[in-house]
């Protein structure tokens, strides 16, 4: 018998170090060749790491969490024949057969019924009998100590139903005892019992990663922010006539394809804003093709995926591409190239959208475009009131890049874009 290592594999160019979030075997289990292992995290996406042959596992390379390099001994197993390693690694895993600490867990959930205080019963002496519980009139506001109504709120017990001994049907403290040790039924309305204990949860995998970003956008690019309202009126007339036209023959079409039109279009006056900004080496890369990443919503948290050459898909060719990886990132299968390259984004809430947001950078690109809301509204046309579509849109600049007249100028194609959907499909 020997042993073989598996490393942590080289998975993709220019990463140094993965983070493992899932194990997919234990110390003790025999697995065979290709069976999955492990599962790591980089700044790009999840990758799966399979065994590259049969054999029992002796020791595993890490936590949940730990960062591993690449390269680096990630599992060994014990194997037929003499393996590829003589050193058998120990102390750096935290194998299932590890003595279970002795440090109190972290409370997991919140209690939902608290512990009651003892000290403010009254139990009843030995031998002595307690009153028949007296009826109350229905309606009747319940007689009962101001310590005795406070417990009960504690417990989320309406004292209307508790039947009480005392002089006049009052409720004492033992009345409220029988009643919870008899199963009384607590009330889930205007009482609530008091909640306690903490929930921990350790930021592994895309929820770490995404916490890494955000705190390098916000703490290397200052923002700016300009919501403008445009009138979607004429638009979402058109993507309906389009939709109807075409339905079962074509992909629907949302918002988001008229809107990565605008924004190709826009960018072609303003290139700066299709650009990643390479701070440390002070260096504006304006990009030709226009790259949109589309902000996804998966289980695992927010996932860019990227549309590449946008400018030359058509509004169904983009419609479905946003909707494939959007699939793709959800059910886990998404390719590293679509995660990367993005040269700007778009961020949209749909349904839930709200009527303004101040959406933050994807670095190291250097503006973001945010879609919000849409409300029908009175406007002023002039001579009266007519109803209209209107939508904010929320756009954020790198302002050390971006000065804020063309952060305006930029907002304002779009608005005109979108307010006149002619324009989007006139050359020049």
């Amino acid at each position: 018998m020997g042993i073989h290592t598996i490393r942590l594999p080289d998975i993709g160019e220019g990463i140094a170090e993965a983070e493992l979030v899932n194990w997919h075997v234990s110390v003790g289990d025999s697995i065979q060749e290709d069976q999955l292992v492990a599962e790591v995290m980089t700044d790009k996406a999840a990758v799966e790491v399979p065994s590259s042959v049969s054999g029992k596992v002796v020791w595993l390379g890490g936590e949940i969490g730990d960062m591993i390099a690449i390269g680096a001994k990630l599992i060994q197993l014990e194997v037929e024949g003499d393996g590829n390693d003589d050193v058998v690694e120990s102390g750096s895993s935290k194998p299932a057969e590890t003595p279970a600490p002795t440090k109190p867990e972290p409370v997991n959930e919140v209690k939902s019924q608290p512990e009651v205080s003892v000290t403010e019963s009254q139990p009843k002496a030995p031998g002595s009998s307690r009153r028949p519980a007296q009826s109350r009139t229905a309606g009747t506001k319940p007689l009962a100590a101001p310590s005795v109504r406070a417990r009960a709120k504690e417990e989320g017990i309406d004292l209307r139903n508790v039947p009480g001994t005392g002089p006049a049907g009052r409720i004492s403290h033992q009345d409220l005892s029988d009643f919870i040790d008899q199963g009384g039924v607590r009330h889930t309305g205007a009482f609530s019992p008091k909640r306690s204990g903490v929930k921990e949860t350790k930021l592994i995998g895309m929820r770490r990663k995404i916490a890494e970003k955000m705190a390098m956008s916000k703490s290397r690019i200052p923002h700016i922010t300009i919501v403008e309202e445009v009138d979607m009126t004429e638009l979402e007339e058109l993507r309906s006539t389009l939709n109807k036209k075409y339905a079962g023959e074509r992909p629907k079409l949302t918002i988001l394809p008229f809107m990565m039109r605008a924004i190709a279009e826009a960018v072609k006056e303003q290139p700066q804003m299709n650009a990643r900004f390479d701070d440390d080496a002070g260096i504006l890369r304006e990009h030709g093709p226009v790259n949109i990443g589309i902000a996804t919503q998966t289980d695992s948290g927010l996932n860019v995926t990227v549309v590449h050459h946008s400018e030359s898909g058509s509004l169904w060719e983009n419609a479905s591409k946003v909707s494939n990886l959007a699939e793709e990132a959800r059910n886990g299968t998404i390719k590293l190239d679509d995660l990367s390259g993005g040269t700007i984004t778009i961020t949209s809430l749909g349904a839930l959208g709200a009527i303004a947001t101040t959406p933050i950078i994807n670095y190291p690109e250097v503006a973001i475009v945010g879609i919000n809301k849409m409300q029908t509204r009175p406007m002023w046309d002039g001579h009266q009131f007519q109803p209209c579509k209107m939508m904010n849109v929320s756009c954020s600049f790198d302002h050390r890049v971006i000065d804020g007249w063309d952060a305006a100028v930029f907002v304002q194609k779009l608005k005109s874009l979108l307010e006149t959907p002619a324009m989007l499909f006139v050359e020049g």
